[in-house]
């Protein structure tokens, strides 16, 4: 088979791979749908690709792609019936680990003790026909969702969903979601099901306008003016409840701290990168909440899709694009200059 492999510094490659074949405890997935995430932008983008970010060891090319979704195409010895069944339709957690510690237990693999691969960085992911992995990474992908949309789910969506239910967002919050990317925009579609206010921030005027597309209640550009001033003035001075910042840009961040009103709370999203807070009125003065959020468990990646399958939302309108695997250096290109939605392989 042929899989899409990143050679960094915007450079990649349609490699040959052998087929995969299933081992004691695991399936071969038929990938239906492989998502394009902002997360590959850094191997995609980094001189010596995904051996240069540091997030374990690789060894040869490896295969991009970590929002897999297709369906149970071959199944090792030792997975039972229950752990999957040849045809059935899933999502994959995009992490394995040991399988025995804490971490591991709970579904949290990628942040197991012993360190974790990550699909698509330092293990085979999922641009290319195929794709084998443990049977404990697969998450059912409900009858009434399409496999784009389990592509979706299985990071980006499904990254948005994890925060927010960190910060337990209802119909009783305010919440500034900052950067409208496929991340942002999907925090504001789900947040907006869930309820909640939504203020949508971004430097595009067409990001802006998918924003309130998916449920935004106002917009705002922070370079048209001062974007905290903008906020109070949406939230009768006292900012806004909660804040989500998923652009991972210093300038994001410190917009998300400053626009939650005292007793709020800001949610860091957005991968890389530093930000600089003073203290005192940023932080201990408004007695501020900050979570990290990274991406999330095997259970949440299932809730999301039972979330987003009884609402019945449209995460499908997330893509603007769709391509197959021989155009992935036409789409890489384009979604490098970060001005369009989010796209997605179908196979």
């Amino acid at each position: 088979m042929r899989g899409v492999t990143f050679l960094g510094e915007r450079k990649l490659q349609l490699a040959d791979f052998p087929d995969p074949t299933p081992g004691p405890g695991e399936v071969v997935i038929a990938i239906k749908a492989s998502g394009m995430c902002g997360s590959d932008l850094k191997p995609y983008r980094a001189s010596g690709g995904a051996a240069a970010l540091g997030l374990g060891k690789v060894s040869g090319p490896v295969i991009a792609g970590h929002e897999p979704c297709g369906v149970v195409a071959a199944i090792g010895s030792g997975v039972s019936e229950r752990a999957a069944r040849v045809g059935e339709r899933v999502m994959v957690h995009h992490y394995a680990g040991c399988g025995v510690c804490r971490h591991c237990q709970s579904g949290w693999t990628q942040m197991c003790a012993e360190g974790s691969v990550v699909y698509g960085v330092t293990g085979h992911g999922a641009h290319a026909p195929y794709m084998k992995v443990p049977a404990y990474t697969l998450v059912p992908l409900p009858e009434s969702l399409s496999f784009a949309t389990g592509a979706a789910i299985s990071c980006g969506t499904g990254t948005a969903y994890a925060a927010l239910r960190r910060m337990n967002v209802s119909g009783v919050h305010s919440i500034a979601i900052v950067g409208q990317g496929p991340v942002g925009l999907s925090a504001t579609q789900l947040a907006a099901a869930m309820g909640a206010r939504v203020i949508a921030l971004d430097v595009s005027g067409e990001r802006l306008s998918r924003a309130k597309e998916f449920g935004a209640d106002a917009l705002v550009d922070p370079t048209a003016g001062d974007p905290i001033a903008a906020i109070k003035a949406l939230t009768h001075g006292a900012g806004a409840d909660l804040s989500l910042d998923t652009s991972g840009m210093a300038e994001g961040r410190i917009t998300a701290v400053r626009a939650v009103r005292p007793w709020g709370t800001a949610c860091f999203v957005g991968e890389g990168g530093n930000v600089t807070l003073d203290v005192s009125p940023d932080l201990l003065r408004k007695q501020l909440t900050i979570i990290g959020s990274w991406t999330f468990s095997t259970i949440i990646q299932a809730e999301c899709a039972a979330f987003v399958a009884d609402r019945k939302i449209d995460v499908e309108h997330l893509f603007t694009h769709r391509w197959e695997l021989a155009q992935a250096e036409e789409a890489y290109n384009l979604f490098d200059r970060q001005t369009s939605g989010k796209g997605v392989f179908l196979i």
